[in-house]
Parts: C-alpha cells; sequence; structure tokens
C-alpha cells in the first residue's frame, strides 16, 4: 500500500504540527477539529511557522504557499476521511476521549484507511481493540513540537502485522523524521519510561540527600550531559504532562515508577511550570527562561542515584526486548537530547559502582530499585 492522503484528528499543538510536516513532504493532508474556530486558529499557526521558515530561508515564499495549500481544514468527519490512507489520530491524552473518536472513525472510515494513535503513554493494543481493525493499528509517537523534534517512536500491537511496522517506519522517514522501533506495547513506551521515573527520582533524592535543586540540575547537565536539569525540564514539559503520564503509566505497571508526592501537590496547586510561572522553580515572565546552573554548582552533588535509576529502565528495555542499546541511544540523543551516550557515562561512574548503588537502594527503599540482570550481567 501506498500513502498519499493523511487525515489527521485534532488540531492542537501535537496535530497542526504532523500536518504541517505532512504536507511538507508531499502528502495532502486534512486536518479536522470539532470546531471551524479551532481550525481556524491551527492554520494560523501553520501559516506563522511557514513565514519564519520562509524568514529563516528554509524555503521559499512559494514552497510556503505550496505547503499551505496542501492542507485542507474540515469539521465533518465523514468528509475528513474519505480517501484517507493514513489517519493519525492526536486528541488529548483520555482514553475514554479517544475510544469515543474511535468509535465514530470506525463508523465513516473507509476499508484501506490505517489508524495510528500519536499517544505518548497509553497502550496502543487498548485502544486498538477499541477499533474493528486492531490489525491496522499502529502506535506512531511524534515529540513535541513535531516542526523541530527529529525522533517518533514507531509501536505495534499485538495484532499489527509486520508489513504495517515497515510502512510505518517509512513513512516517519519520508517526513524527515527519525523513528525508533518500541518491539512491545509497553508502559511509556521507550523515552517516558526513562523520563517520568527520573523526575520522581529526581524528588526523591532531593528528600534523601538535601542537595538543592540546582545542585541536582547542575549535576544532570553537567555531569550526565542532559541538555538541562531534570526539574528544568520537568517544568518546561509541564508538570500536568508528567502528572497525567504517571498516572497512566503507573495504573498499567506498578514496577515502572516510584511516585513521589510533590508531583500531585504541584498538579494540585496548578503550578505546572513554565506555562503558568511556577513549577518546581518560580518564573518571572512569559518568556521561556533558564536557570543559572554551573559546573560548580554540580560537583556538589554526586547523581549516580538518577543515573542508576536512568540505567535500570534502560536495561528492563532491553531484557525485555522492547528494544536494543543502539536504538535507546539515539532515542535519547533525539528525544531527550543527551550529548554523550548514556552507556558512556555509566562506564565513567562504573558499572559496579551502580549496580552496588542499585543494591544500596533496594535495601533502605524496596525493591524498585533492585538492579536488572542486565545491568548485573555488564560488571565483568
Amino acid at each position: 500500500m501506498t500513502i498519499k492522503n493523511v487525515t489527521v484528528l485534532g488540531s492542537g499543538i501535537m496535530g497542526h504540527g504532523i500536518a504541517q510536516i505532512s504536507a511538507t513532504a508531499g502528502y495532502n493532508v486534512v486536518l479536522r477539529d470539532i470546531e471551524k474556530q479551532l481550525l481556524d486558529k491551527a492554520m494560523e499557526k501553520i501559516r506563522w511557522s511557514l513565514d519564519k521558515l520562509v524568514a529563516k530561508q528554509k524555503i521559499s515564499e512559494q514552497e510556503a504557499q505550496e505547503i499551505f495549500a496542501r492542507i485542507t481544514p474540515k469539521v465533518e468527519l465523514a468528509d475528513a476521511l474519505k480517501d484517507c490512507d493514513l489517519l493519525i489520530e492526536a486528541v488529548p491524552e483520555i482514553m475514554d476521549l479517544k475510544k469515543k473518536v474511535y468509535t465514530e472513525v470506525d463508523n465513516v472510515a473507509d476499508k484501506k484507511t490505517i489508524y495510528a494513535s500519536n499517544t505518548s503513554t497509553l497502550p496502543i493494543t487498548e485502544i486498538a481493540n477499541i477499533t474493528s481493525r486492531p490489525d491496522k493499528f499502529i502506535g506512531i509517537h511524534f515529540f513535541n513540537p513535531p516542526q523541530l523534534m527529529k525522533l517518533v517512536e514507531v509501536i505495534p500491537g499485538q495484532k499489527t502485522p509486520k508489513e504495517l511496522v515497515d510502512l510505518t517506519m517509512n513513512f516517519v522517514k519520508s517526513v524527515s523524521k527519525e523513528p525508533v522501533l518500541c518491539k512491545k506495547d509497553v508502559a511509556g513506551f521507550m523515552i517516558n519510561r526513562i523520563f517520568i521515573p527520573l523526575v520522581h527520582e529526581a524528588a526523591w533524592t532531593m528528600d534523601r540527600t538535601k542537595a538543592s535543586m540546582m545542585e541536582i540540575d547542575s549535576a544532570v547537565k553537567f555531569c550526565l550531559s542532559f541538555p538541562m536539569g531534570i526539574f528544568e525540564l520537568a517544568d518546561f514539559t509541564g508538570l500536568d504532562v508528567i502528572h497525567k503520564a504517571t498516572f497512566e503509566m503507573y495504573s498499567r505497571d506498578r514496577k515502572v515508577i516510584n511516585p513521589h508526592p510533590l508531583i500531585q501537590q504541584l498538579f494540585d496547586q496548578n503550578k505546572l511550570g513554565q506555562k503558568t510561572g511556577a513549577g518546581f522553580y518560580v518564573y518571572s515572565g512569559e518568556k521561556y527562561e533558564r536557570k543559572n546552573l554551573s559546573e560548580e554548582l554540580g560537583k556538589q552533588f554526586n547523581p549516580i542515584q538518577l543515573l542508576s535509576t536512568i540505567l535500570n529502565n534502560v536495561a528492563w528495555l532491553i531484557t525485555n526486548q522492547v528494544s536494543d542499546v543502539q536504538e535507546i541511544e539515539k532515542a535519547l540523543n533525539l528525544g531527550m537530547g543527551l550529548r554523550k551516550p548514556i552507556f558512556e557515562t555509566a562506564k565513567e561512574f562504573g558499572i559496579a559502582n551502580i549496580v552496588k548503588e542499585l543494591k544500596s537502594l533496594a535495601k533502605k527503599y524496596g525493591s524498585f530499585y533492585e538492579p536488572d540482570q542486565y545491568l548485573i550481567s555488564l560488571q565483568n
């Protein structure tokens, strides 16, 4: 099968971004939402984004016009799905809403239409089984914002055939993105299975070591080669997003996260990070604001506890044949901006020291920290 016509359901940040990159790659795109007003706003944002690319001389004015012309906004669902080869659903991360949407879609979609969900945490198999075509269903998780982020996680459900996996991987490459294959439909897939538990672990580490947020963040940035501190990254992502992902992942797999109450507390207080002016940190204005982290501050804190948690989750993904070292390193580089391979950093700290740290944490704080067999095997 060839893909020519793409329909994107949902015109929010993810939806209109996916529509733009698909149209840029030459696909005919229908962008669908429930109100014309929402679509008008989305089309304005696409126009603004294309104008910026013209200003930076990345594309010509004529190319911008051609890309924009390939996107057709539509409210009527049946009309939006007419002759659709690939449906990419990008509605909010609420399972009941997705179930409602797919029930409606199933009634009007062409038989040839492939369903792809842009979910970041909800199980692909669970969503696929709502539909009449779980064998034509796949996860295609773009990262925010889709126009800039290169990584896309491709996640087959239990009934997704290999041909559809290959087709989806090729589609991702055709829109100038880098796919990584998450071979099993596990809670959090790859990146969120590493990132979300790490936010909680940073909060636990602050409690246990009495280190400051700035010290922990500086160590994460300068010793672990992250693009920014973990609390900083959480505030940038949004504590609402982290809270939602935590709930969805933890409800399906209790072993994936050791939830810290501070995340729930910040969410309840509407301290959602940069967007609300306060999260872990307090922000002074509407502009994106970076914290003044330093190598000196980083030297005040040993981030081995955090590195151990990252490595243990990476090892779990390998042991459970969800992915391999090469793909995970690629995902961490493109999805989380790590400047150095995580196993390179681990070797600098010493794998034996990391296993020892995990055993010590397990003894004090429970089985969540038990080192994965793959890590234990790397000691020699």
